[in-house]
């Protein structure tokens, strides 16, 4: 788990950076993720990381049965679900001024990173849509929804992308399986995720090599 912790660590720290840097008409900013803005989104991102601490406080599950893209898969996220998770981003963002939006993810993500350096290697937890999973397994899709999301905030924000290089290998490894890049494709990682997670427009050839190279398409919904 110890690469995965260090893209976690990686990738919250640097974005709690840049959200000291922001005034309020940063954050009302319009995303790529409509309907939110940059404070919801933003909002969105932190309880998803805050779930890693509710899940700990849990009762373990006997047995995993999901993998890191499994969660992701399509099907869970339901109309009635996704109405569920931007409401809850509008709501969540209500609730953290300006000011205090730092602090509050720093100190979230650190308690997150406390509850899984207490947790055994083998804990199992019960995701928000029912599945058991191993936490580390878990801990991945936190570093992809962190990564991605903070690209989504990069580009409201008109500013350059922010992925560490510690979460950008985590998330790569997610999308590809840990199969090699199509050499043809010619993609550094970061092109990579922004086009296998639709964040870049992908032509014809490049889908079906993708299709080909057996790469796992993720939905997102946190």
């Amino acid at each position: 788990m110890d690469p995965t912790r260090a893209a976690f660590r990686a990738e919250c720290a640097r974005l709690a950076e840049v959200l000291a840097e922001l005034d309020d008409a940063d954050l009302d900013r319009p995303t790529g993720c409509p309907p939110w803005t940059v404070r919801e989104l933003i909002a969105h991102v932190r309880t998803g990381i805050g779930r890693v601490t509710d899940m700990l406080a849990a009762p373990a599950p006997p047995a995993a049965e999901v993998d890191a893209a499994t969660y992701f898969g399509a099907a869970k996220f339901t109309p009635e679900v996704d109405a569920d998770r931007i409401a809850g981003g509008r709501r969540d963002a209500r609730q953290v001024s300006r000011e205090t939006l730092p602090e509050d993810l720093d100190r979230v993500w650190r308690a997150a990173d406390v509850a899984v350096d207490a947790a055994p290697p083998e804990r199992v937890v019960r995701t928000r849509h029912g599945d058991a999973m191993r936490l580390a397994e878990f801990l991945r899709t936190r570093v992809v929804e962190v990564g991605v999301h903070g690209l989504d905030l990069a580009a409201a924000l008109d500013r350059p992308p922010w992925l560490t290089a510690p979460a950008a290998a985590v998330i790569v490894d997610v999308l590809t399986g840990g199969r090699p890049a199509p050499a043809e494709l010619r993609w550094d990682q970061l092109t990579l995720i922004r086009k296998t997670t639709g964040r870049a427009a992908l032509t014809g050839p490049e889908r079906a090599a993708v299709d080909a190279a057996g790469f796992r398409w993720l939905a997102f919904g946190g």
